[in-house]
Parts: C-alpha cells; sequence; structure tokens
C-alpha cells in the first residue's frame, strides 16, 4: 500500500497526427493514507536503533542504542512533506559486552560525556515507489554533521488495544564512521584492522499519532 496509486496511462491521440500518441499519467490520493497524516512520536519500548559493523575482518558484531526519542510528522497526501527528527542517547549503546559499551562511549569513539546525542533531522522525502520511501537529512555525531539518506519501507498501519492509532517503518543506512570523525582502530597481524569503517544502521520503528 503506497501513499499514492498511479492509474494505467491513458493515450490521448490528436487528429491528423503521424506520431504516437501522448501518455497521461493521473496521480490518486489513497484515502486510507490520507487520514494517516499528522504529527506522531515515536514509542521508544517498541522501536529500535541498531548498527552492525565488521570485527577483526571476519564477523559481525551489533549493538543498539536503547534510549531515544523522536517525531514524524506525515503526509500521506503528499511524502514529500513529511518530517522526521529523532535524539539518540550515547550512553545507552549496548552491545552485550560490557567492556565493549564502555570503550564506545569512552574518548576513543563517541566521547559520550561531552556528546551526549547523536541526532538526525530531515530535509526531504521521497516516495521511490510502492511502500518504498527514502529520507534524507543531517546526520550528527560528536561535533560533526553530515547528510545522511535512510531507505524505509512502510509497514502499514493500526490501532492497538488501548486506541493508540500507530504507523511501523524499517529502515537502513550504510556510512563510514570516519567521516564523522569516528577514527580509532588498530591494526591486525595478519592484515586489515579491528573495527571496519563501513557501519550499518538499521531503524524499526513504531510511532503513534497524537491528538
Amino acid at each position: 500500500m503506497g501513499l499514492f496509486t498511479r492509474r494505467a496511462p491513458q493515450s490521448q491521440v490528436q487528429d491528423g497526427a503521424a506520431a504516437s500518441a501522448a501518455a497521461i499519467a493521473t496521480l490518486e490520493v489513497d484515502p486510507a493514507l490520507a487520514a494517516l497524516t499528522g504529527d506522531y512520536v515515536i514509542d521508544a519500548a517498541h522501536s529500535s536503533i541498531g548498527f552492525t559493523v565488521r570485527h577483526a575482518m571476519v564477523t559481525n558484531v551489533r549493538g543498539t542504542f536503547g534510549e531515544h526519542e523522536g517525531a514524524l510528522h506525515l503526509d500521506g497526501a503528499d511524502p514529500s512533506r513529511s518530517t522526521a527528527s529523532m535524539d539518540v542517547k550515547i550512553a545507552s549503546v549496548d552491545t552485550g559486552i560490557a567492556d565493549r559499551d564502555g570503550h564506545l562511549r569512552s574518548g576513543d569513539f563517541f566521547d559520550a560525556e561531552a556528546f551526549p546525542l547523536m541526532t538526525f533531522r530531515s530535509a526531504a522525502a521521497a516516495r521511490l515507489g510502492g511502500d518504498k520511501y527514502r529520507m534524507t537529512g543531517e546526520l550528527t555525531i560528536k561535533d560533526v554533521t553530515r547528510p545522511l539518506s535512510i531507505d524505509l519501507e512502510f509497514n502499514g498501519s493500526a490501532t492497538d488495544p488501548y486506541g493508540n492509532e500507530r504507523v511501523g517503518f524499517e529502515g537502513s543506512a550504510e556510512i563510514l564512521r570516519s567521516d564523522w570523525g569516528l577514527t580509532w582502530n588498530a591494526a591486525l597481524e595478519t592484515g586489515g584492522v579491528m573495527v571496519s569503517d563501513k557501519v550499518k544502521l538499521t531503524f524499526d520503528i513504531s510511532a503513534i499519532k497524537q491528538a
């Protein structure tokens, strides 16, 4: 179910023209999705912000940020007018290993004491086709702000047993951590490095519509 449904192109043949007919495509707003237009708050208890990074060239380490908050404005009639913002608490990083989490919070990586938040602020949104969208904006880590595009899939909407109107999205993006000044590493005796530069970010979002 996309934010728009597209009618089949219709040909309009002009009298006496030997050339091929012009195609006319008409966009029709889906009323069900237009009804989703509004402001939403991310339900952190039912959402997750995660990452995957290559370790020692041979395996992947996965982690999450357990504390985050954010808001969405969805425009079901015109997705390009939708917006998103998110604040992620760096100290909530969790890879399942306390020593590793402590290292990530330290000055070698995020320096969580000096820079407690990672933030995203959208600047543009676009439909890619079907239920797939792209949100483009700025990601700030430490004192570095750079552009980031997140590819998202709309998972649908529902009313939960408590009467909350919910929407769900899941998505991902890939970054080079060095672009945000996260450059710590260690060389391996066999060649390569301990931590890859490329990091995959993942988003699984449930958001509640506000009155």
